[in-house]
C-alpha cells in the first residue's frame, strides 16, 4: 500500500491518503465543471477512513442535497466530495496530488454533460509552453 500527499496551491491545506484507490475517473458533470472552474475534474476514490487531513481545516458547502464539496478558504482550490449517496466514501480531487501523474484515470463519466468541443481537444495545436507571439 503506498500513501499519497497532496494539498491545496497555497499550503494552507495538506492531506495524505493511505488505502487502496477504487478508481480514478475524469468527470465532465456541469457541477464539476463549475466547482473548478475547469472543463473536467479528475477524482480519485477512497473509502473515507483512508484520506486524513494533515494540515488546516477545509471548508465544506453544500451544492446539492446529498452532496458536500471541500475546499482551502485561502486560495479556492477544490480538494474533497462528499455524498451521502454513496456512505464511506470519499472523492479526492486528483489534480492536487504533489505527484498527479502517479495514477493514471481509468475512465471518463458523466460524459452526457461533455462540453462538445471537448470531444476533440486531443486534435488542438500543442506547445510546450506559450504559443508563438504573431
Amino acid at each position: 500500500m503506498s500513501t499519497i500527499t497532496g494539498g491545496c496551491h497555497c499550503g494552507a491545506i495538506r492531506y495524505q491518503i493511505e488505502g487502496e484507490m477504487i478508481v480514478h475517473a475524469l468527470c465532465h458533470c456541469r457541477d464539476c465543471r463549475l466547482h473548478a472552474g475547469a472543463p473536467v475534474v479528475g477524482w480519485t476514490m477512497y473509502a473515507e477512513n483512508a484520506v486524513k487531513v494533515t494540515k488546516g481545516e477545509p471548508k465544506a458547502y453544500r451544492s446539492s442535497e446529498h452532496v458536500r464539496r471541500h475546499f482551502c478558504a485561502d486560495c479556492g482550490t477544490g480538494l474533497f466530495y462528499v455524498n451521502a449517496s454513496m456512505p464511506g466514501i470519499i472523492d479526492v480531487q486528483s489534480a492536487t496530488y504533489d505527484d498527479p501523474d502517479s495514477v493514471p484515470p481509468a475512465m471518463q463519466i458523466q460524459v452526457a454533460e461533455r462540453l462538445r468541443w471537448m470531444e476533440r481537444a486531443h486534435e488542438l495545436p500543442t506547445f510546450d509552453r506559450f504559443p508563438p507571439q504573431p
